[in-house]
């Protein structure tokens, strides 16, 4: 094998790939990335697979001879990002394949690889009619949802994101059970989603939130109009877009119904400009972070202020006032200040409306305006007197 290619290029590809690499491999290839050459197209492909998350990517290059070898992720990363992007990089296998040497303008380097026979293939499930998905709608639907999952991992089902896909719109929701993020894209697909029965709810499935991270990540650096496919097929989901892949294994068991958890009505409403929340939270979080993350907030409805407050046993305590309009009772009631923050940075809007009923039952966070499209659920935090 001997390929000549860009040294930005190259180190972009393997940047991308080697997220997917194992941080601890189960067997020593897993530690390596696929490099495979095709003088057929002149592409050189990269891989890298964890056997739950793998990433491809290709790119194009000048090629002697085909072949392939799987080389050491970190290390091979760490040369190339540290050679002169002025000059062209020459990858070459020694007649054995089992050595590689990197040259470039200002030197060489020689490693060894594995061969790549024993590397693992990456899943490719591309039976039956893929998904097409607008690149934007599912980097907006990831965005509003990802950070609500669990990093809990005896809770496996909560550490994904569950999509769903009826007719052309996508709902995803993530909950880490204290909080529950739920965003609806319209016109999210290209085509309606499959279903055998018109009145179904159409076609769903749960992705660890890693995987989709890293989907995310790809999707908002796609710059073309082209839709992204998705394959799924017997616990494995494809993202296909252009001549870049993530392949990821779904997360088995049934979701919990999040849509039963959300109140059908609220006795109280806090409207408020979202940007003056964020700062006045934060300021608050510094000393709410001491103790245990709890900001509370007070209400009187005549005095169209809300009063935010932290105490700091032994620290200190803070106070924030907001002008608001508000509706309902008088009401005391508390958060983690690290959920709403993230709920707050996930909305898009100016104002943001809080809806209550009382200091111990599930509250919601909304657009000011918007019905459906956005909704954040919180669990608010006992107020021990």
């Amino acid at each position: 094998m001997k390929v000549v290619c860009s040294q930005s290029e190259l180190n972009a590809a393997l940047q991308l790939v080697s997220r997917a690499v194992a941080t601890r491999p189960t067997h020593p290839v897993l530690a390596n990335v696929l490099l495979t050459a095709d003088a057929g197209s002149n592409r050189l492909s990269l891989t890298g697979f964890d056997l739950n998350l793998g990433i491809q990517t290709s790119l194009a290059a000048s090629i002697d001879s085909s072949g392939a070898i799987t080389l050491p992720a970190r290390l091979l990363g760490e040369i190339v990002s540290r050679l002169s992007s002025d000059s062209p990089i020459t990858l070459a296998t020694d007649d054995a394949g089992e050595q590689v040497e990197l040259t470039s303008l200002s030197g060489s380097y020689q490693m060894r690889g594995m061969p790549a026979d024993d590397y693992p293939d990456l899943p490719m499930v591309e039976s039956g009619q893929p998904l097409k998905l607008q690149a934007s709608g599912l980097v907006q639907a990831l965005k509003g949802t990802l950070f609500a999952s669990s990093a809990d991992e005896a809770k496996q089902l909560l550490t994904g994101v569950h999509l769903r896909f009826t007719q052309k719109s996508l709902e995803a929701a993530a909950t880490d059970g204290h909080r529950l993020a739920v965003l609806e894209v319209d016109d999210a697909l290209h085509d309606a989603a499959p279903s055998d029965d018109p009145e179904s709810e159409g076609f769903a499935v749960t992705l660890p939130a890693r995987s989709l991270r890293e989907v995310e990540r790809l999707m908002a650096g796609w710059r073309s109009e082209e839709p992204v496919s998705l394959f799924c097929d017997r616990g494995q989901v494809v993202f296909l877009a252009a001549d870049q892949m993530v392949t990821s294994r779904t997360l088995e068991g049934t979701y919990p119904n999040y849509r039963q958890l959300i109140p059908d009505g609220f006795t109280r409403t806090i409207s408020l400009d979202r940007r003056a929340l964020i700062a006045a939270l934060e300021r608050i979080a510094v000393l709410a972070d001491q103790h245990n993350n709890v900001v509370k907030f007070s209400t009187q409805p005549d005095d169209g202020v809300i009063q935010l407050s932290a105490d700091a046993q032994d620290v200190g305590r803070g106070s924030e006032s907001l002008p608001a309009t508000l509706t309902g009772d008088a009401m005391q009631i508390a958060f983690n200040v690290r959920y709403l923050l993230d709920g707050l940075k996930a909305l898009g809007t100016d104002q943001v409306v809080l809806h209550c009923n009382a200091p111990t039952t599930p509250a919601v966070l909304k657009p000011e305006g918007e019905t459906e499209s956005f909704t954040y659920l919180v669990m608010p935090v006992q107020i021990r007197s």
